[in-house]
């Protein structure tokens, strides 16, 4: 008994591919029950496996409060768990003691593995304590992501989050559609940050430069915060596209730098569908929305369709009238998450 726990120094290792409760327990257990514990993350470099940064992360952001918790990588030798053999074993535990660095006095797992396992047979000189591991693991997760989703701590699963952009043209509904859908698969949005910023000298017409600086950023930091907080599909009204849009129609003094910017961030972004709405309900204005753009609705939603395209994004059109859009954008999300 050291410091009231059990053991000075063990150790809990596995690929976290990806991390789930099952593991988090173990973890929790495991560090209860030791002065150090070590947790060994075993990763490849290919696309089945989720990148190492992000599994050192997950582990981080879970254990940090816990004090007693220490990383180490392993990059596997083998690019299969079938080519995994003993010899390779060997090589990978002579490198974890190394890494380590002091006697190891017991090896943690749980029950998904038994004492002819690796972590037994190669610490041998350790203790081997099994904790029950119920129903989780990896690969009924990796196989359907969305079908175990509770499994996953909330960590995990901002990386497993499909992004759905919505765009179009003045007053074709993304605002209110994208509210709809977040709250119909109880989820979390984004809205559209320049509404408010737009109005700063109470109409854009007299927008400042570093007001569309000040858009670009806070949009795309704040997609950063609130995709952490999503449940299986987060909803994002606009981006820094339909910025770039207004910057030359407003005929923005820094549209230069700015239309850099905003190309930058594009470069950043992702997403797994867009949805662009067609200008074809009943125009309101809303606020400070341009008259000219009402004048022509398809002509100006035409030319943003050409940002995006331009910038290599599809994108799914959706028209008729409030409902057809919501029935069909209902639709397009749940083939994405099926």
């Amino acid at each position: 008994m050291v410091n009231g726990k059990k053991y000075k120094v063990g150790m809990y290792g596995g690929s976290f591919n990806p991390l789930h409760l099952g593991h988090l327990e173990c973890i929790i257990k495991a560090a209860g029950l030791c002065e150090e514990l070590y947790i060994v993350i075993a990763y490849r470099e290919n696309e089945t496996d989720v990148p190492v940064r992000v599994k050192i992360r997950w582990i981080y952001q879970l254990t940090k409060h816990i004090g007693n918790v220490k990383l180490i990588c392993l990059k596997d030798r083998a690019l299969e768990k079938k080519d995994y053999t003993e010899e390779l074993w060997g090589e990978d535990c002579k490198e974890v003691k190394a890494r380590i660095g002091k006697p190891i006095d017991v090896v943690f797992c749980g029950s998904d593995y038994d004492k002819d396992s690796f972590w037994n047979k190669c610490y041998e000189e350790a203790d081997f304590v099994v904790f029950p591991r119920n129903e989780y693991n990896s690969t009924d997760i990796r196989n359907d992501v969305f079908g175990h989703w509770d499994w996953m701590p909330q960590v995990v699963r901002s990386y497993f989050t499909k992004k759905v952009l919505l765009i179009g043209g003045e007053s074709a509904g993304k605002s209110t559609l994208t509210v709809n859908l977040a709250n119909y698969f109880n989820t979390v949005y984004l809205e559209e940050v320049g509404r408010d910023l737009s109005e700063l000298s109470g109409t854009d017409v007299y927008m400042l430069s570093e007001d569309f600086t000040r858009i670009l950023v806070e949009h795309k930091a704040k997609e950063m915060r609130l995709i952490e907080k999503s449940n299986k599909v987060f909803f994002e009204d606009t981006d820094c596209l339909v910025t770039h849009f207004f910057l030359d129609f407003l005929e923005d003094e820094g549209a230069q730098k700015n239309g850099k910017l905003a190309d930058a961030i594009a470069e950043l972004n992702s997403y797994d569908l867009i949805l662009f709405l067609e200008p074809d309900v009943e125009w309101v204005q809303d606020g400070d929305r341009s008259e000219i753009i009402a004048a022509d609705r398809k002509k100006y939603s035409d030319m943003l369709k050409e940002y995006y395209l331009k910038h290599g994004f599809n994108f799914k059109v959706i028209s008729g009238d409030y409902n057809e859009r919501f029935d069909r954008a209902v639709e397009l999300v749940r083939e994405l998450i099926a």
